[in-house]
């Protein structure tokens, strides 16, 4: 089929090292003519002709200006771009690069021939896909779990009393601070009556080092670096007034009426195993995605191309600074709010890059080994998705994407999906301690009532987060 610039356009793919082809273009003179002619058109809305208007002038009397030359070379740098495209669409060339393109006939006269050798996706094999066995954790809860999540609620509920004994890690106590450098008291750093959790690490970690064992009246005198690494270090006075501990409410019957809307310890634990199992189904059925992608990943035999890892790579950068930018925020800011150096960054980012290229890698290779083909409904339903996300129709969805030859690109994503789907559909699912774990197993099933107490609600989820 001949590429979109004419008819007298041949083209010949011959592969190369490294991962790369050659495209040899043809094209004959009589189709080059037409872009030179429009080379001077284009040329003659620049040039100024006494009595012509721009872009008026005929292009015989260019020609005896500037002569042929110019508009030549203005139409191989137009037009070769498009030719190439269009050998590229033609033979169905999947390139990840830009191209080497070499003129080889044709800078001044006849027919126009260049070569252009570029990076194509490399066609990988994955050995074992059909056998993949992943690892993650158990959806059942155990005893011990439901009974560190009533601990935890049991906390919530905790009171301080004095106690008459030495603090220790974990305890609360009374004191008065103050912070000092050359005598003089430092503002921020100077307190009377405050309560502190011994172990918090909330002002410096030598006043936790200092107060455990400490008893009530003793004054504790110490250096410490300033909580600012910019700033001398502080010289610390403080005095301990009470010591207290946190006491827990038993875990009983009148505990659980008070932290819920249960009457019995019992129906409370039960109502936990219910919401934490069905958290882990959740949390595993992400788990399964994840890690069979990352098992597929390992079965490919080749580094991901720098070329498709580059891509990923500014995609993910792409993505991130448009989400950052729906909040007011920028790239940099992001990255001095989470701490992290560019350098660190995009280390980071490419590494993860990486994985998802030899996953898509490998995904295209599932599909051309199980043969699977997306049909005309699954296409329409996926401009229906993509019309419904971006408030317009599926016809008009449809149109934009044929008018810029994505269709290819959405149906090979929904191939690789099926895919993936394929590959969750077979793994095997095991344990930490390697026991086949039942799909069956993974359902969630929905809750008993619908609108739940929101009291009890706030009581048992607020640990969950």
């Amino acid at each position: 089929m001949p590429g979109k610039l004419g008819r007298l356009m041949k083209a010949t793919v011959e592969p190369q090292e490294g991962n790369k082809v050659k495209l040899s273009i043809t094209i004959d003179s009589e189709e080059f003519e037409q872009q030179i002619d429009a080379a001077f058109k284009r040329i003659a809305r620049e040039v100024r002709i006494p009595g012509f208007r721009p872009g008026k002038a005929p292009r015989q009397l260019l020609e005896a200006r500037i002569g042929t030359e110019a508009a030549r070379g203005e139409a191989l740098e137009h037009a070769i771009p498009q030719y190439y495209a269009d050998a590229i669409v033609e033979h169905e060339v999947d390139v990840i690069a830009s191209p080497e393109i070499d003129i080889t006939e044709g800078r001044e006269e006849g027919d126009v021939a260049f070569d252009a050798v570029v990076e194509v996706r490399p066609v990988v094999t994955v050995g074992g896909y059909d056998s993949l066995r992943v690892t993650i954790d158990s959806p059942d809860v155990g005893d011990e779990e439901v009974d560190e999540r009533i601990d935890r609620l049991r906390e919530s509920f905790g009171t301080l009393e004095d106690v008459d004994r030495p603090a220790q890690t974990g305890d609360s106590v009374t004191i008065d601070i103050a912070g000092a450098r050359d005598g003089e008291e430092i503002d921020g750093l100077v307190a009377e009556d405050y309560l502190y959790e011994i172990g918090s690490g909330t002002i410096v970690p030598e006043l936790d080092e200092q107060l455990a064992a400490a008893k009530v009246d003793d004054t504790l005198t110490f250096t410490a670096d300033h909580p600012d690494p910019d700033e001398d270090p502080v010289d610390f006075t403080v005095t301990v007034k009470a010591v207290k501990e946190k006491v827990l409410p038993d875990a009983d019957d009148e505990f659980a009426g008070e932290a819920s809307e249960f009457e019995t310890i019992a129906e409370l634990r039960e109502d936990l195993a219910t919401r934490m199992g069905m958290v882990k189904k959740v949390q595993a059925q992400m788990a399964i995605q994840q890690k069979t992608a990352e098992a597929l990943a390992e079965l490919v035999e080749i580094e991901a191309p720098e070329a498709l890892v580059n891509q990923e790579v500014g995609q993910r950068i792409e993505d991130l600074a448009m989400r950052l930018q729906a909040q007011g925020v920028g790239l940099e800011q992001y990255l001095a709010s989470t701490g992290q150096d560019q350098e660190a960054f995009i280390s980071g980012l490419r590494e993860t890059a990486a994985q998802g290229v030899l996953v898509d890698l490998a995904l295209r290779a599932v599909v051309l080994a199980e043969e699977i083909e997306v049909d005309d409904d699954e296409l329409a339903a996926e401009f229906e998705a993509v019309a419904e996300r971006v408030g317009q129709t599926p016809a008009k969805v449809r149109k934009q994407l044929e008018r810029n030859g994505q269709v290819p690109a959405v149906r090979s994503d929904l191939s690789k999906r099926k895919a993936l789907e394929w590959l969750i559909d077979h793994v095997e699912l095991v344990d930490e301690e390697g026991k086949t774990i039942d799909r069956a197993a993974l359902e969630v099933e929905p809750p008993a009532a619908e609108n739940a107490d929101d009291d009890a609600d706030d009581d048992v989820t607020e640990d969950d987060e």
